[in-house]
């Protein structure tokens, strides 16, 4: 059991941080009352827009690249949502589909139909001194590509501001009652775009990780569900950084659950550990009756 637990907990770890990208992206988003059904199409334009830039100019700006077409895809909703008043949830199922349609559409143009067996330049693991030779987590937690080491600045920060800032003072005010937040001088259009635009950035980030920190290529429908994974693991999360930090690491140890099985040699039918993660989206969000801590004015318009 042990000389599997390492590789589940890399597993586990790898899996996990695109999703939390996304997820603490969506986060600020429904905390100033948007739900970002269009993510998915975010995580998708970010990979794509990585995979262009890195093959140009390297990995690292390969980053930079996905971050401004996450941005882009998310500016694009926001212009719908936030300035038109536009449904959220009709409104992100268009962008979802003009995401994945719109990069498979660009991939075969660019590369051929026979692009699937592209490669691109992707980071290479940065081991932390020390940390990294930590017996079952050192791997997993230390010796990741720099972009992973994005999160143990993020979450902290994230969870700072949002509850000891004026900064995410009137991001949970426009998100519970924005009526009030307008009265007291606040923008809730403005919010909104800003925290929009911040999910498109993670987004992208967590579609950048995916391709030029991990799988090192693309293809259509690389994102599979990750966008809506991520919204379930913000309800899973309770709409708190750390919380969503956890929930994200839930799921990605359900996807890595096979690896295990497959070390262990349980037998388990590999299908059963590819469906876990839609499984547990599902009961996240069959679970969001209790809606407590959910922003009052969550997918409202206006």
């Amino acid at each position: 059991m042990t000389d599997a637990l390492a590789p589940f907990v890399e597993a586990t770890v790898r899996t996990a941080t695109p999703l939390a990208f996304a997820a603490l992206g969506e986060l600020v988003a429904e905390r100033s009352g948007v739900i970002n059904i269009g993510l998915e199409g975010t995580i998708i334009a970010g990979a794509f827009g990585g995979l262009v830039v890195a093959g140009t100019a390297g990995a690292g700006l390969g980053f930079v690249g996905a971050v401004a077409a996450g941005m882009l895809v998310a500016a694009i909703f926001a212009f719908f949502v936030v300035t038109l008043k536009a449904d959220h949830i009709i409104t992100g199922t268009a962008i979802s589909m003009l995401g994945v349609g719109s990069t498979g559409t660009l991939y075969r143009l660019y590369y051929g139909t026979t692009g699937a067996a592209l490669e691109t330049p992707t980071l290479a693991p940065f081991p932390i001194p020390i940390l990294h030779s930590i017996p079952w987590i050192g791997g997993a937690f230390f010796a990741q590509p720099p972009v992973m080491y994005l999160l143990y600045v993020i979450v902290p920060c994230l969870a700072w501001c949002m509850t000891r800032t004026s900064v995410g003072l009137a991001l949970r005010a426009v998100g519970e009652r924005p009526e009030a937040a307008r009265a007291a001088g606040i923008s809730p259009a403005r919010v909104r775009w800003v925290a929009l635009l911040f999910c498109g950035a993670m987004g992208g980030l967590s579609g950048g990780t995916l391709v030029l920190a991990q799988v090192g290529t693309f293809n259509e429908g690389i994102s599979a569900g990750r966008g809506f994974i991520a919204i379930a693991i913000v309800v899973l999360g309770r709409w708190s950084a750390v919380g969503v930090t956890g929930a994200a690491l839930l799921f990605g140890a359900a996807s890595a659950l096979q690896y295990l099985a497959q070390a262990m040699g349980w037998g388990i039918p590999y299908q059963f550990a590819l469906a876990l993660p839609y499984v547990l989206t599902l009961a996240a969000l069959a679970g969001a009756g209790k809606r407590s801590a959910a922003p009052a004015s969550l997918g409202v318009r206006g």
